[in-house]
């Protein structure tokens, strides 16, 4: 199959941080919806990844390792894919041991403040939620206990009442900066590239991140309209970053795995420099 034929996304997350099936779940529907490329890409663990490939084995789908990196920059808390990642890496096993502390206690706060406005919620309920293969906790687990407890209607309710950036029961992450995200990804043999980046915060920091090391930009998601698509690729062009782009797919509440897919030509480049160039 040509490159520009296939069928491809780069961001998605399995049980192992806060996605609903295993990363052999993953591969099974990736086969399903007939993608040709993904990645699997949670947050601060690689925990999945050896799974994956041992089940990409012998089946229609390559995957390629990756991970989705926490950091602050300023007030704004950054995302960094790491692609081509070796998941043994001492600067990747060095951060997910940090950032899984940092989380449970981050998750612990918020928790405590929701106790405090009334909301019967406990730390026990979301540890349930995630689930015994979870490493790496995150607001989804939250948010999914606070629906489960009859707290919020959905997922989306509960970020818009409680959890989302500056919400009522949100709390700042401590996490490292950028560079060093950049840095950890570079020393585990992985292309850094920016995930779902804020148009407002792009414009004002894309040329510092690419000074750092900065690889790629992701431009292609579901939920980012056209015209900052069309603004994303157009400053990877102008600086010579890779484009590249994912579902963040979590499970099937997002829908059907491969009904969204990037088209091979539109992370050309990219793929060619992971090796997939035909």
């Amino acid at each position: 199959m040509s490159l520009s034929l296939k069928r491809v996304d780069l961001h998605i997350h399995t049980h192992a941080s806060d996605g609903q099936l295993s990363p052999t779940a993953i591969v099974n529907a990736a086969v399903k919806g007939r993608l040709d490329v993904i990645s699997i890409t949670d947050h601060d663990t690689v925990n999945g990844l050896h799974e994956a490939l041992d089940a990409a084995r012998g089946q229609p789908v390559a995957v390629l390792t990756g991970i989705e990196l926490s950091s602050h920059h300023g007030e704004h808390e950054i995302h960094v894919l790491g692609y081509g990642v070796d998941p043994d890496a001492p600067s990747l096993q060095g951060h997910q041991a940090l950032a899984g502390d940092r989380r449970a206690v981050r998750m612990q706060e918020m928790v405590k403040r929701l106790q405090g406005m009334g909301v019967g919620v406990a730390y026990e309920d979301v540890l349930r939620v995630a689930g015994p293969e979870a490493s790496s906790l995150g607001r989804p687990h939250l948010a999914r206990a606070l629906q489960q407890a009859g707290h919020t209607r959905s997922v989306g309710e509960a970020f818009d009442l409680y959890l989302k950036d500056g919400g009522s029961a949100f709390v700042p992450s401590q996490f490292p900066s950028v560079r060093e995200a950049i840095d950890a990804i570079h020393a585990a043999g992985g292309v850094a590239v920016w995930a779902h980046p804020a148009l407002e915060v792009f414009d004002r920091e894309v040329r510092t991140f690419a000074g750092w090391g900065l690889d790629g930009i992701e431009c292609f998601r579901p939920k980012t309209p056209p015209v900052e698509s069309m603004l994303f690729e157009q400053a990877a062009r102008d600086m010579g970053l890779f484009r590249t782009g994912g579902s963040d797919w979590h499970g099937p509440h997002s829908g059907r795995l491969g009904d969204w897919c990037v088209r091979g030509d539109d992370a050309a480049d990219f793929l060619a420099s992971r090796g997939f160039d035909g």
